[in-house]
């Protein structure tokens, strides 16, 4: 009887934890961090912080900032200037959700050129964009 065994590492599985502050407020912890969020008060919230779909535009366009930047670093190129401008729109069907984000990316002054579509490729396929084009399953639990 053959006994092989995987050799693959147990994938890891991060954790973080939300909690109920007041109003339409939440606060999140990750790693030892806070992040806070809320609601305009539109929709009952007092606009304390952004709301968990901007957080969610802004975790996409944070992602592509990080991996452009680590190409202009890994290619010698100064990360002065880079940003990224994140808009997006909602559905106006349901189930209520992003329908559009749009990206752009601040390319530093310095970068030739003929390094743009690498520097596209590489910001395409950050982890929070790769995990929208290859969604993750999501289980939902109650306690």
């Amino acid at each position: 009887m053959d006994h092989a065994q995987s050799t693959a590492a147990p994938e890891r599985v991060e954790q973080m934890d939300v909690r109920f502050v007041s109003g339409e407020a939440y606060e999140a912890t990750v790693r030892g961090h806070r992040v806070l969020v809320d609601q305009p008060p539109d929709v009952g919230g007092q606009d304390t912080a952004p709301t968990p779909t901007e957080l969610f535009v802004v975790s996409l366009a944070t992602c592509i900032a990080f991996y452009a930047g680590r190409y202009l670093t890994r290619h010698g190129l100064s990360r002065d200037g880079l940003g990224v401008s994140a808009g997006y729109q909602m559905a106006t069907d349901r189930p209520a959700r992003v329908s559009a984000v749009h990206l752009t990316i601040r390319v530093p002054a310095d970068v030739p050129p003929d390094r743009w579509p690498a520097l596209h490729a590489v910001a395409s396929h950050c982890t929070v964009h790769n995990s929208l084009i290859t969604p993750p399953s999501v289980a939902i639990d109650l306690v």
